[in-house]
């Protein structure tokens, strides 16, 4: 898989640049690799693909935060943010051609929309909505990414018409309100002279066609509700609370209008015995007092299995423990976390006669005194010495 591209590299902005000057920069890109500028230019066109996606993210304030903390990994392998490449041209107009203007093309090359040969495209229909789900994965899926199949039921488009809405394709007409360029323009005498404006064309809304007689399967929306199996492709060392989101996954528009996303909340499932402190895993080793005196070897839970460790002899209580690289992965970088085990001495709760005697006994002896002045440590040590 390529390398993605840094999203404020390709628009050419800094990362305090603000929304108007990353709106700028975008539509200059736009202009310089657009496919109507560049016919037949495959370069040009995956540019000009490029662009939208890093517009789509760095555009949208809460999706910017979210890449300028974890870069494209935020959006996942297949999702919105550039991997696999998730739009095409008729979802970067649909989405983005207000942007362009209308005669920003139209202009250069000959206008008539690109239902003609040229120019921008108007938008069909209406852009579906998104779509947000929670996906819940244990400390496995987590630590080694992980694909995952997901029913979710949505708008889906009409197998009937196609989404078109119509009936069949005699159905489907040029809008005679703007003769099928979706808009119509006005020109208003003013002191200052003519005064032209261009606004959507109000009998077909900007789509350029008008609808006859309607589809039966769906009513003329060119979509109908119903259920799709994703495949979610999750980056290794997500986090409780991070955002996925795929671009045109969510619902269906309607009368062929560009689909939605759908964002996937990540949810941790609770380990049995591990809890997650950011890159590292923690656990408690609860030993016996004749364990920490005389040194035994355990073994102890870890995400990918169990792993045994040896415990010195004379271990004391709140003695932490590091298994190097059995933490969590950080995502889109090579960082790893470690598992840090504590040990705590059990003390036992109830005795028998003997039982207790033997500890009046030992607790005359001057080594089972606490001796704080030869070697214990605050807990503050102890976790320093465990990342030394």
């Amino acid at each position: 898989m390529a390398t993605k591209r840094d999203f404020y590299e390709i628009l050419g902005v800094s990362k305090s640049a603000s929304a108007d000057e990353i709106k700028k920069a975008y539509r200059k890109v736009a202009m310089q690799f657009h496919p109507d500028r560049n016919p037949g230019d495959k370069d040009a066109e995956e540019k000009f693909k490029e662009a939208a996606e890093a517009y789509e993210i760095l555009s949208d304030a809460d999706k910017k935060a979210k890449y300028d903390r974890y870069g494209h990994a935020a959006f996942g392998p297949g999702t919105s943010g550039g991997y696999g490449g998730g739009m095409n041209t008729d979802d970067i107009f649909s989405q983005f051609g207000d942007i362009f203007g209308d005669d920003m093309f139209g202009n250069f090359f000959g206008g008539g929309g690109r239902r003609g040969g040229g120019g921008t495209s108007r938008p069909r229909g209406q852009r579906g909505s998104n779509l947000r789900i929670k996906l819940k994965l244990t400390y496995e899926e987590i630590a080694k990414g992980v694909n995952k199949n997901v029913k979710v039921k949505k708008h889906v488009l009409c197998t009937t018409c196609g989404g078109s809405g119509a009936k069949d394709k005699g159905s489907v007409q040029t809008c005679s309100g703007c003769n099928g360029s979706g808009q119509v323009r006005r020109v208003t005498n003013t002191f200052l002279g003519q005064m032209q404006t261009v606004t959507t064309c109000p009998t077909c809304n900007g789509e350029g066609t008008t609808v006859t007689a309607k589809c039966g399967g769906c009513r003329g929306e060119g979509r109908v509700y119903g259920e799709e199996t994703i495949s979610i492709d999750i980056p290794a060392g997500v986090q409780e609370g991070m955002q996925l989101s795929m671009s045109g996954k969510g619902n269906a528009g309607e009368r062929g209008g560009a689909q939605g996303d759908l964002i996937i909340q990540i949810e941790e499932e609770a380990h049995e015995e591990l809890h997650r402190d950011g890159l590292n895993v923690a656990y408690d080793l609860h030993i016996s007092i004749p364990d920490a005196a005389f040194g035994t070897q355990v073994e102890v839970p870890t995400i990918d299995g169990r792993a045994k460790i040896k415990i010195p002899a004379g271990t004391q209580s709140g003695k932490i423990f590091r298994l190097k690289g059995k933490g969590f992965p950080e995502v889109q970088g090579y960082a790893k976390g470690d598992q840090l085990i504590q040990v705590n001495v059990w003390t036992p709760q109830h005795m028998t006669a003997e039982e207790k005697e033997i500890l009046e006994k030992l607790n005359k002896s001057e080594n089972f005194k606490p001796q704080p002045n030869k070697g214990d440590k605050s807990f503050f040590d102890r976790v320093r010495e465990a990342f030394n």
